[in-house]
This record gives C-alpha cells, sequence and structure tokens, in this order.
C-alpha cells in the first residue's frame, strides 16, 4: 500500500501485538521526526474482524480509556477472529485535550470525505492517518466501532449512535449490535456539522458501523467508562469475536430515538453565556424556551431566550457555558419508528 506510514504489526498474525503507526513529521523541535500511534492488534484464527478505534477527537476520553484497558486485558484464547483497537486515532489531539489535532488544526472525523482517499496523503498529518486507516485497516473490518462523547463542549444521554442507512439489512443489523450494546439510548442522527465523518465512511462501504456519545464534559467517570466497557464486549460477543462469556441481553432495553431534521439541533442566534433551562431526558414542546444567552457586552441587558424548534425529548444540551453564535446549544429527539 502506498502510504508514508509504518509500522511492524503483523495483521495476519494469531496472538497479540502492541505496537505503534509511525507517522512522518517535520516540526519546529526536528525537521525530521514521526508521530506515534498506539495499536493492539489480538487475533486468534479465522473469524469477524472488529475494528474499534478511541480518540477521534481530542477531548473525549472515554474511549481511550476504555481500549487501553480492554488491550490489556482481552487475551488471544477468549476470541475467535481479530480485534484492533486504535484507542488514539487522533493522538496529537488526545495529548493536547483538544478536539482538533493540535499538529495540523484539523478534525479527524471531517477527514474521511474524498472519493480517492490516495489523494490525502500528503495534505496533513491528520489526511495521512485517515488515508491509511481507509486503505489499510477498514478493508479488514466486519464492525467498525468510533467511540465518542460530548467532548468539553456537550453533554449527552448515553447512547449508540448511527446514521438511517438505505439498506435494510445493514441498518437491521446496526440495530441489534447497539441493542446488544446496553447504553440506555440508541440514537439515530443527521450530519449537521459537515461531511467526512469516519462512521459515514464505513457505513457507505456496508460495514456494521456503532458509533458512541458517552456523556460529555463533567461526566467521565465510572458509569460512563462502565457503559463503554461491557457495551464494547456485548457487541463483540454478540458478533461471536469474544468468547469467554455468553451475551446475556440487557435488562432494560435500550430506547431508540432519532433526530433526523435540522430543526431539531438547535444553534445559538447570538454568543454569551448559555443558561440552560432544562435537563437531559426532560420533554420538550415546540416553541418552549431552552435556555438563554446572557451578553458578555451588555451584562443588564435581557437576555436571548433560546426556543425549542421541534418536539420530543431533550437528548443533549451545551456543557460549557460560553457560547459563540452558531454553537449547538440543545438537541431534541422522538421515538424512532422501525
Amino acid at each position: 500500500m502506498n502510504s508514508p506510514i509504518y509500522t511492524s504489526i503483523d495483521y495476519e498474525k494469531d496472538g497479540k501485538q502492541f505496537g505503534r503507526l509511525e507517522a512522518p513529521v517535520s516540526t519546529n523541535n526536528a525537521g525530521w521526526a514521526n508521530y506515534y500511534l498506539p495499536i493492539c492488534v489480538i487475533k486468534n484464527g479465522e473469524g469477524p474482524t472488529a475494528l474499534i478505534f478511541g480518540g477521534n477527537h481530542g477531548d473525549e476520553y472515554e474511549g481511550p480509556v476504555t481500549l487501553m484497558n480492554l488491550a490489556r486485558q482481552i487475551e488471544p484464547e477468549q476470541i475467535q477472529g481479530r480485534v484492533i483497537l486504535l484507542p488514539m486515532l487522533n493522538r496529537p489531539a488526545v495529548a493536547a485535550g483538544t478536539r482538533l489535532s493540535s499538529v495540523d488544526g484539523r478534525n479527524m472525523n471531517r477527514a474521511f470525505y474524498r472519493e480517492h482517499p490516495e489523494m490525502q496523503i500528503n495534505e496533513s498529518i491528520t489526511a495521512m492517518i485517515a488515508h491509511y486507516v481507509t486503505q489499510a485497516l477498514i478493508p479488514l473490518a466486519d464492525l467498525v466501532i468510533d467511540i465518542h462523547s460530548g467532548g468539553r463542549s456537550m453533554h449527552f444521554l448515553a447512547s449508540v449512535n448511527m446514521h438511517r442507512v438505505p439498506d435494510d439489512r445493514q441498518m437491521g443489523a446496526m440495530l441489534d449490535a447497539a441493542l446488544a450494546w446496553g447504553a440506555p439510548y440508541v440514537f439515530i442522527y443527521r450530519d449537521v456539522a459537515g461531511e467526512g465523518l469516519l462512521p459515514s465512511y464505513c457505513e457507505r462501504l456496508g460495514k456494521v458501523t456503532l458509533g458512541t456519545e458517552l456523556g460529555g464534559a463533567s461526566q467521565f467517570g465510572v458509569e460512563m467508562l462502565r457503559i463503554a466497557e461491557s457495551g464494547v464486549k456485548n457487541v463483540l460477543r454478540q458478533h461471536k469475536i469474544l468468547a469467554d462469556t455468553p451475551l446475556v441481553a440487557p435488562a432494560k432495553p435500550a430506547q431508540i430515538v432519532a433526530a433526523e431534521g435540522r430543526e431539531d439541533y438547535v444553534m445559538a442566534p447570538v454568543s454569551g453565556i448559555y443558561e440552560p433551562f432544562l435537563e437531559m431526558g426532560d420533554g420538550v414542546e415546540l416553541g418552549q424556551p431552552l435556555g438563554q444567552l446572557h451578553s458578555i457586552e451588555q451584562p443588564f441587558a435581557t437576555p436571548m431566550v433560546v426556543n425549542a424548534l421541534s418536539s420530543g425529548i431533550l437528548m443533549s444540551r451545551r456543557a460549557f457555558p460560553l457560547t459563540i453564535q452558531g454553537d449547538c446549544v440543545a438537541v431534541v429527539v422522538r421515538p424512532y419508528q422501525l
């Protein structure tokens, strides 16, 4: 494969391998340098392959912590097939605690948009990584999981996410896998912030693809990490890749919800300090006030009220109070019709 990224990992070798993807960069510290992305491959005989990512965005730590723990826990004799774990897909962003790469300022989850990914190689380190993932890793995968949370800016009800795809068989398989996860919600969402998402790329290839939104700012902790780790294991068991124990159906079935209209994603009409009026899980009526924005420049002026543009349940709300015009402050969902 024509990629400047090097790895000593042998994807066809049985056993457990800890290694790295080495991406060449030139920096102010070193004209010749490499940026290392950790990778773990666990393989045992023939069977399906699960490709699992964390750290696509660097301010979302549920994925990195979960996958680092699983890389140490899972042994080859526990699986049938192959598991490929990349706990820090955008390691520059993870190290900096930022959503975007600290090296090139790119959003890793907007880098998977090209009709011909080979054209991305020399654009930036983010594009280089995306090219390697699309050409070397995704073709190996039967199941793709991309673990996200709300990061610094948003609170989310814990959910497993996907788009509505046109292939009914693929959609059914994705919903079955999402329900096996055991999170409280399955969330069918729409792209409202641009194209190039890693899950979208995999969905278009017909892969069983799951994303997540596991909490967000100020919610990183025991419960969210439990949902992340137990969920990944459950989906691996459902696909008969992890054979440590039989899959046990979740005690409480997930609610399947969707936000597929632009009006379900409420953006801030002006900049200011966002004061929410509702918590996630609250019912929402069309036109109901969701919160208000206090002006920093005119602190004693009447705040601007932000109203709901649709009815349903509040799935997500702004976490970091300082808000710029156009930032998402709320997401409203409704029960999904199968």
